[in-house]
């Protein structure tokens, strides 16, 4: 018998072998599917891989001799401890409360027959597409010491940094993206279902608690785990508005760069991106995975809006202060901006415009040329490392994806920290290039467009692409001419989300600016740290301009294209 499952297994394993040599030969038998699987891995190798790898290093080991005194300091130290517990109760705070309101504007815009829906979507997903710290910034001018309407018009000087205020304005500045996913989740209920029930004599609100909750729960948890992955990774907000309430993100930095404790850092760093790796895996391959939705496609029929007063009426007026709110902190920028010395003297002036484009030129100029040059290298790469993970065989394509998704899931301040630790020595330094900037632009936005690509694909048949490679089509021009054709709405969507993330990027690359290459971002950053208000929000007003500029031509663009952008994300 042992020899049976000796040789069964003997058999198993020269299976497995053999698949992986025919890969192999197929890999190589097609130039341009070799050259795509090595320049796939040899970006993931170098810009994620190699860098964490330098990340576990550098804590385990002092000088060259192995030692764990760095993570036993952190855990007897009651200081590092409280900043761990400040970093999960502030994430699970915001993922909870961020989750409510996006479950409310969902629902709002998908279920109810209300007015100004448009509205409600636009003010659900700006906070997306402008820096992470607006809103951080715009609540101190509202509501700070010098703020418009705690001094100006209450004469009151309150303290709002802390947690209440970073969780505040974390809130607003995550929820939209818990509100896309619940949107396309609530679409995706058939409404026969719950018609069936209120026919057999339940009312709303029975069906809301035994129907639509249930059918919704995964998404709901999906969501959560998500806004908490985005909390703990949040360095923006809570460098402007923290205050004495420290993170682990701004933590990892200040160690880092301001006391320059690299062992210390990457300790830190090291339980960050272990807590968010395990959220990420509960979010992706568990709760991820399960889907009560009860149809595929499309709903069977056409909803009918719920137009009872008693639902709609109160989620309205939720809706309508929320939006009011967020369009109120989005008016102090160009407020801000034209105000002559906030908190002291409100008169206008052109002070700070003036200021921007005197002094700012250079950031305006490097934030902009490199978020263009990352913008096509990173939705070209995510293109094709998605048709790899779908539509190819090759050995270590598993191990290939799950550390490009994974990377969605890395804090902004581990990877900077691994990218100055790796690349500022020899045999290769990159730190203070330009080209450092621009594979941190990519690296973080690439797998998000993956993600959004393997969802495309694998609602395409493949049959159409399998019928030109047996018309003799090689990977190249069955990519080119048919799969990104199919894919166009994703593709374009990527470009977009690509560059807006290159515009507002701040936790990674503000360990990689230098004397010769400056952001945005960090530019502004920089000026709040000053108490410089005015210069800040001008430089906000720009970037804004910019991004809506860039936006405002995709969509001219698309639409000349017949594609519709609401098919991408």
């Amino acid at each position: 018998m042992s020899k049976n499952n000796t040789s069964d297994s003997a058999d198993k394993r020269k299976n497995i072998l053999s698949a992986r040599f025919d890969d192999l030969k197929f890999s190589m038998r097609d130039p341009a599917q070799l050259t795509a699987v090595i320049s796939v891995s040899v970006v993931v190798i170098m810009f994620i891989i190699i860098p964490l790898f330098t990340i576990l290093k550098e804590s385990v080991f002092s000088g060259k001799k192995f030692s764990l005194q760095a993570y036993t300091s952190i855990f007897k130290n009651a200081y590092d401890l409280g900043i761990i517990s400040n970093t999960l109760i502030l994430g699970i705070v915001v993922a909870l409360l961020g989750t409510v309101v996006a479950f409310i504007f969902a629902y709002a815009t998908t279920y109810l027959a209300i007015p100004h829906k448009r509205i409600f979507k636009i003010f659900s997903i700006l906070p997306m597409v402008s820096p992470p710290f607006v809103i951080s910034l715009a609540f101190i001018l509202l509501f700070g010491r010098s703020g418009l309407i705690t001094y100006k018009l209450l004469g009151i000087r309150p303290d709002i940094y802390g947690f209440w205020g970073l969780a505040f304005t974390q809130v607003l500045s995550f929820f939209p993206t818990g509100y896309l996913m619940l949107t396309a989740m609530l679409q995706n209920i058939d409404p026969s279902i719950e018609e069936a029930a209120q026919a057999l004599g339940s009312n709303q609100n029975r069906v809301f608690r035994t129907i639509t909750l249930p059918l919704m729960a995964p998404g709901l948890a999906n969501v959560v785990l998500l806004l908490f992955i985005q909390s703990l990774a949040d360095f923006g907000n809570a460098i402007v508005i923290g205050g004495n309430f420290t993170t682990m993100a701004v933590q990892i930095y200040q160690q880092g760069i301001g006391s320059y404790d690299m062992t210390g850092a990457t300790a830190m760093a090291v339980i960050l991106l272990l807590i968010s790796v395990l959220a990420f895996y509960l979010q992706n391959s568990v709760i991820g995975k399960k889907s009560y939705v009860t149809v595929t496609g499309k709903a069977s029929k056409q909803r009918i809006l719920i137009d009872s007063k008693k639902v709609t009426v109160p989620v309205y007026l939720v809706c309508l202060l929320l939006s009011l709110f967020v369009l109120s902190l989005y008016a102090m920028v160009p407020i801000g901006a034209f105000v002559k010395m906030w908190g002291a003297d409100f008169s206008f002036s052109f002070k700070w415009i003036q200021y921007v484009f005197s002094y700012g030129g250079r950031y305006i100029r490097d934030t902009s040329v490199l978020a263009l040059i990352a913008t096509p290298v990173s939705s070209i790469l995510a293109m094709v490392s998605a048709f790899l993970i779908v539509r190819k065989n090759f050995p270590g394509k598993r191990t290939l994806e799950w550390f490009i998704l994974i990377a969605i899931a890395l804090p902004g301040t581990v990877l900077g920290l691994g990218y100055v630790l790796t690349y500022n020595t020899p045999p290769i330094i990159l730190t203070g290039t330009s080209f450092i900037l621009v594979v941190a632009l990519v690296i973080r936005s690439m797998p998000i467009g993956t993600r959004a690509g393997i969802a495309a694909l694998k609602q395409i048949d493949p049959s159409i692409e399998e019928a030109a490679c047996i018309s003799g089509a090689g990977m190249k021009k069955v990519f080119s001419s048919i799969t990104i054709p199919l894919i166009r709405p994703v593709f374009f969507s990527s470009l977009v989300y690509a560059f807006i993330r290159g515009m507002t990027l701040v936790s990674t690359i503000i360990f990689l600016v230098s004397a010769k290459w400056q952001m945005l971002t960090v530019a502004i950053m920089n000026q709040v740290d000053q108490g410089l208000y005015g210069a800040a929000n001008a430089y906000c007003l720009v970037l804004i301009a910019i991004v809506a500029l860039f936006m405002s031509i995709m969509y001219l663009f698309m639409k000349k294209m017949g594609i519709n952008l609401d098919e991408g994300y």
